[in-house]
């Protein structure tokens, strides 16, 4: 697939901010540096009227699962959320990897992990992790998605056609329905609201996939 046409600017900075935001509260472990300073954002009510994508009631209905999940009680769970949800040792609920979703064999660097790593070498970028991980991890996704945004928005797109959406909705269901804790309930629906306005604004047309997980 050719790049698309370049998005508005006005669509490309709400990209680079929430991708950048849920991408790491996607990623991230809630004691990291750059999740801390996010959820203190977050506890404060002000940002739902700032939030840039999606109607409002629909983010005050996922705010309100957020600012549940960050209250004394559920604050206190938090780390321990994230780790049955993105660490294991048992199986995660809701793998956050596209190829457990995208390849038969529902494995991690599996053939559409390959993929998206032809196609970032094919337009230049280069991703730098301190860990031998697969490259489909979901926040690393969207954080991808809040950099070319910012520097290649030629190519959001096709990153978003091509390689998120097509499974993206199936694992923030999963995520939502499975996650056992408010807060991280809050995020999936949070980031469904965000992408769905993504495809909107920028006319994404999602390839169609066979999901086998």
């Amino acid at each position: 697939m050719t790049s698309s046409a370049i998005p508005g600017l006005a669509d490309l900075d709400d990209v680079s901010l929430t991708g950048r935001m849920l991408g790491a509260l996607l990623y991230y472990a809630p004691d990291r540096p750059e999740v801390v300073s996010l959820l203190e954002l977050l506890g404060n009510d002000n940002w739902q009227e700032e939030w840039p994508c999606g109607a409002m009631t629909e983010i005050r209905a996922a705010a309100a699962l957020i600012n549940t999940g960050l209250n004394t009680e559920h604050r206190q769970t938090l780390d321990e959320a994230y780790q049955r949800l993105f660490i294991g040792p048992d199986a995660l609920p809701a793998p956050p990897w596209g190829s457990v979703y995208l390849d038969r064999e529902s494995v991690v660097f599996g053939n559409s992990t390959l993929d998206l790593r032809q196609w970032q070498a094919s337009v230049g970028i280069e991703v730098q992790q301190q860990h031998r991980e697969p490259e489909d991890h979901i926040g690393l996704l969207l954080m991808l998605a809040a950099w070319l945004a910012e520097n290649q928005p030629e190519q959001l797109n096709i990153l978003l056609s091509d390689h998120v959406l097509p499974w993206s909705g199936r694992f923030l269901a999963l995520l939502e329905e499975r996650a056992e804790h408010p807060f991280y309930q809050g995020v999936a629906r949070l980031t469904s609201i965000t992408l769905a306005h993504w495809q909107q604004r920028l006319n994404v047309s999602v390839i169609s996939k066979d999901l086998f997980f």
